[in-house]
């Protein structure tokens, strides 16, 4: 099979049932992020700026959308309709997309990228240090950006965070009592 190389090679690629509905949710998607850029990530249409912010594909029954583990999360109430798991969602070819909706994601995605490339500059971020990328992300995309937002969350809530693991606890028990604080309980 031939890799595409940009979005405009990916559609020409891609099942023939899908064409319209692909056109559609690239043109939601550059709406709704006019300042992110054209990719192709993973062999699938993205979109990014600091990072990507969603990807999306064609299939021949549906159009897979995939707005990271926050953007289902998030969301979840409002496409509890179609199918979905922890990162993607399936929008069906003989439905109408949900460009609200899907507008309403790219949107969210937008301001975490631009809160976690902040949480990233800031010479604030000390207490994450020791922490993976995933981990800190994972604070990020929660809206943890200080040690006392940590607190008012109990150590079980901040293991579901999706790139959060047992590691990362005992570094965020420390910053927390360097600060005076401990997780909620």
């Amino acid at each position: 099979m031939l890799k595409a190389t940009d979005i405009d090679d990916y559609i020409a690629l891609a099942a023939s049932e899908a064409l319209e509905k692909l056109h559609e949710i690239r043109a939601i998607i550059a709406k709704a992020a006019p300042k992110a850029s054209e990719c192709i990530s993973y062999s699938i249409p993205a979109f990014r700026q600091n990072r990507v912010l969603v990807y999306f594909a064609g299939y021949k029954k549906h159009i897979g959308f995939y707005p990271t583990s926050s953007g289902i999360r998030v969301f979840a109430k409002q496409l509890a309709k179609y199918k979905s798991s922890k990162g993607a969602v399936q929008f069906p070819l003989d439905e109408p997309l949900p460009a609200k909706l899907i507008s309403d994601i790219v949107k969210h995605r937008v301001k975490e990228d631009a809160a976690e490339k902040e949480l990233l500059a800031s010479p604030k971020v000390d207490w994450t240090a020791g922490l993976s990328a995933p981990a800190r992300r994972a604070l990020s995309a929660a809206g943890i950006k200080t040690a006392k937002q940590l607190a008012k969350y109990s150590e079980a809530d901040i293991l579901k965070l999706h790139g959060i693991g047992p590691t990362a606890i005992p570094r965020l028990k420390a910053a927390l009592k360097e600060e005076g604080l401990t997780f909620k309980k």
